[in-house]
């Protein structure tokens, strides 16, 4: 892949692991006086719907240039929902896309390096051992990593991509499994977080409670309709009234595979483009006709519009309803789009403190 060079705002947030797999790699890299700006990082976020991977080293601009990623949708919580543990089939296919990761970091050399798990592996009762597993094959040890925690990484990776302004401002981020919500205002550095809400509905757990397959288009629509309570359900107290007195001074910033989705189909992208999306601002008025219209259609017609195809096309709905609720309740006329979050906040954390 091309190199892609990312800025690295000031500060560091979260928490340092050597992954196991290169925990030799980096206690050596301690010893030697070698400069910061040699060595390589890699993060790891392995989600209840995706497993994706980071390796960069840092650049002279205070930031870091990616060498390498990866990212296949494994759905590690499919059927999590019913059963209480991972499947025996996505375990699979999560050692298979983790076995790509565990190669990457051997070859690319990684000097430190942190892997996290977050809500499927935090519900499942089998979630330890499935870790227990992956350490053992692969090398890789897992942190399943609380949904504080996760909300914070999330903002540390995609802060700079807020709108700027002093206005009240909500970063979310959409997941497999859960939907983080942040209130944050400004900082000195970056954005301080006044409140968060962690919510276990994501597009792959909301899409298992509410199927929304049906034949017709007035029985989709109202299953839509269901998502959408049963997520406002859970945040209709997380906004008090008066922050939002002045829709038109609210900031909104989304990451996740969502949002990113509906920026594409906003542009009308044939393939989707990183560079056309990150950094995006879409107004609020055009998500809502686009989820609107994607919520209408069969799995087969959602998955003929580019940039979704078979792989979203069922659990897309789920995160236009979830996004259509957090605008119920934070009406700001744009939203931010980022493809960036947990990965880029643990390698800000990583190169801050190996800097250090």
């Amino acid at each position: 892949m091309a190199d892609v060079t990312v800025p690295l705002p000031q500060g560091s947030g979260g928490k340092r692991n050597g992954n196991a797999a290169n925990q030799g790699t980096a206690s050596a890299a301690h010893r030697q006086p070698w400069s910061n700006a040699r060595r390589t990082f890699a993060a790891l976020d392995l989600g209840t719907n995706n497993c994706r991977l980071l390796i960069a080293r840092p650049a002279e601009n205070d930031g870091f240039t990616i060498i390498d990623a990866f990212s296949r949708i494994v759905r590690l919580g499919e059927g999590l929902a019913g059963s209480g543990r991972i499947s025996d089939a996505a375990i699979e296919r999560a050692m298979s896309a983790l076995s790509v990761c565990a190669d990457k970091l051997v070859r690319r050399g990684v000097h430190l390096s942190r892997a996290v798990a977050t809500e499927a592996c935090r519900r499942a009762e089998n979630g330890q051992d499935f870790v227990d597993r992956v350490y053992r094959e692969t090398g890789i040890a897992l942190d399943i990593i609380d949904a504080g925690e996760e909300a914070r990484l999330a903002v540390a990776g995609c802060h700079a991509l807020l709108e700027p302004g002093d206005g009240p401002a909500l970063i979310f981020d959409i997941g497999g499994g859960s939907t983080e919500l942040v209130r944050v205002e400004r900082g000195e550095d970056e954005p301080r977080i006044v409140a968060w809400r962690s919510v276990p509905w994501g597009v792959v757990s909301l899409s298992e409670v509410e199927p929304h397959d049906a034949p017709d288009r007035e029985g989709r629509l109202a299953a839509y309709d269901r998502m959408r309570e049963r997520f406002a359900e859970a945040i209709t107290d997380f906004v008090s009234p008066e922050t939002i007195a002045e829709p038109f001074s609210l900031r909104l910033l989304g990451t996740s595979g969502t949002v990113t989705t509906l920026a594409s189909v906003h542009l009308g992208l044939n393939v989707y483009d990183r560079r056309a999306v990150d950094g995006l601002r879409v107004p609020s008025d055009s998500l809502r006709a686009i989820s609107a219209s994607l919520a209408g259609q069969t799995v087969a017609e959602r998955a003929r519009v580019a940039c979704i195809g078979n792989e979203r096309a069922d659990l897309v709905v789920a995160g236009c309803a979830i996004l259509d609720a957090i605008l119920d309740i934070w009406p700001a006329p744009r939203v931010g789009i980022a493809d960036r979050g947990i990965r880029e906040g643990i390698l800000r954390a990583l190169i801050a403190s190996s800097a250090r």
